[in-house]
């Protein structure tokens, strides 16, 4: 049994070592930096996944609409959770809308939509990156398995490779998500004590400003 917790336990380190891979550093900066653009102009994030998916979306919002490393102010950032919306559009309209119905709802040009499925095939998240861009949002994609249906459809995309199942993946998805929240409190609030000790991803790439 040691030797199968221990096999776990690599396989968590070596899904987390993919966001050192180029591409995932250029995807955490560049969405670090879209973030705080949204941010400083007075829009606003959705984020929305499936089961734990939706779990993380919901933790992503709080982070930012809460405190994560500093006491700052409020940054604006909705998880498509709501139950009553849920069941009622799923009721209504079938599953499939309860996202795009959300981004219907509260979705602006120059807002950002964050979507987060480990298969890149979820029916529901699909529908909400097409209204998110038939409402002129800019897209964000945390993906795994390939891909799949969504792949090249985002603004920017992480795509999590070679692990088969959703919570290896997840990991890779949360790990990620803070990251760029660190980033986007040291883009907007670079002069604050906490900011000036961040060093993550500086260490590997420098953010332009």
């Amino acid at each position: 049994m040691q030797k199968k917790l221990l096999d776990a336990v690599q396989d968590c380190v070596h899904v987390i070592e993919q966001l050192k891979q180029p591409a995932a550093l250029s995807f955490m900066q560049e969405v670090s930096q879209a973030l705080a653009n949204c941010f400083a102009k007075g829009n606003k994030v959705l984020i929305a996944g499936n089961g734990g998916s939706l779990c993380d979306a919901n933790h992503f919002a709080e982070e930012l609409t809460g405190v994560f490393r500093q006491v700052r102010r409020a940054l604006p950032a909705i998880a498509l959770t709501d139950a009553g919306h849920l069941t009622c559009t799923a009721n209504d309209l079938g599953f499939e809308r309860v996202f795009a119905r959300g981004v219907e709802a509260y979705g602006q040009p120059g807002d950002i939509f964050i979507g987060l499925t480990t298969s890149g095939n979820s029916p529901n998240i699909v529908h909400a990156f097409q209204e998110a861009q038939r409402r002129q949002l800019q897209t964000v994609a945390f993906l795994g398995k390939g891909g799949g249906k969504l792949k090249g459809a985002a603004d920017f995309e992480l795509i999590i490779e070679g692990f088969a199942t959703s919570d290896r993946i997840q990991e890779a998805h949360m790990a990620a998500m803070h990251l760029i929240i660190e980033q986007v409190e040291y883009l907007l609030f670079p002069t604050s004590p906490a900011s000036l000790a961040i060093n993550s991803i500086d260490q590997l790439t420098t953010i332009s400003r």
